[in-house]
């Protein structure tokens, strides 16, 4: 089972890339941090113009996430979803149900 987006998650990446003027093939990379065990504390996003090699590319809604091999099996049966207030985006990681 892939990473799921949920429709909040996606509007908030296609609106953070559109906003940096990226390519339509951009989105936001989840990596784990160097060092220590990968769980979401340990999990950095960033956006991204595209994959980094070996990254695993997940698309829904329209959005695109890149997730680095370490933390794309950490996340392999998780939820992204978002928190948009304002400006302020927040996401969050929780397991599919």
């Amino acid at each position: 089972m892939l990473l799921a987006i949920t429709e909040t998650a996606a509007t908030a990446i296609r609106s953070l890339t559109s906003a940096q003027e990226e390519s339509e093939e951009a989105g936001v990379r989840i990596a784990a941090r160097e060092g220590g065990e990968v769980g979401t504390a340990a999990l950095e996003i960033s956006l991204a113009a595209g994959p980094a090699e070996n990254d695993e590319v997940v698309e829904e809604h329209g959005a695109h996430v890149f997730l680095e091999p370490r933390a794309a099996s950490y996340l392999d049966d998780k939820l992204l979803d978002a928190n948009i207030d304002g400006q302020q985006v927040r996401f969050a990681v929780s397991d599919q149900r």
